[in-house]
């Protein structure tokens, strides 16, 4: 089983959009789990309300995420992990240095140079159209990790 894992800082914005999206993405494969965590999560909290929309728009539902937070567990359980920006791959390999073959962060497997490298920005607090932009991103980078999984995954 493939167990994917979408970490961000509080886990209500972003890594819960990346995860509703992927699982989209891979429903046909009956080999994926995918979830999300939060580097600063507070367990329980909902997803942000304009994630929620975004969702919604693809006939997706957020509306059951609660947050939950990194922890030994969840890294163990995870056979790839992708940080959706330097600050949490960083955290992640200091805090898990023992799961650095299996984190990585979320563009880097893009074509896209625009892309490639760069933080999936935080719509924290911003606006319908900040969270707009951040799913469109996401668009953009899901189906790049997804053919890295599918072309490097060994059992």
């Amino acid at each position: 089983m493939k167990s994917v894992l979408f970490v961000c800082t509080g886990n209500t914005c972003r890594s819960p959009l990346a995860e509703v999206l992927f699982r989209d993405l891979v429903k046909s494969k009956q080999d994926y789990s995918v979830q999300s965590a939060g580097i600063g999560a507070f367990s329980g909290q909902p997803a942000s309300k304009h994630s929620i929309t975004l969702a919604r728009e693809r006939g997706l539902d957020l509306t059951r995420h609660r947050s939950q937070a990194v922890t030994v567990n969840v890294v163990d359980k995870a056979t790839h992990i992708f940080a959706l920006s330097r600050s949490h791959l960083a955290a992640l390999l200091d805090d898990y240095p023992e799961a650095e073959d299996k984190i990585y962060l979320l563009s880097e497997f893009t074509s896209d140079d625009t892309l490639r490298g760069r933080d999936v920005s935080d719509p924290f607090g911003g606006g319908q159209e900040d969270y707009r932009e951040m799913q469109e991103h996401l668009d953009k980078l899901l189906p790049s990790i997804h053919a890295f999984i599918e072309q490097t995954w060994k059992p």
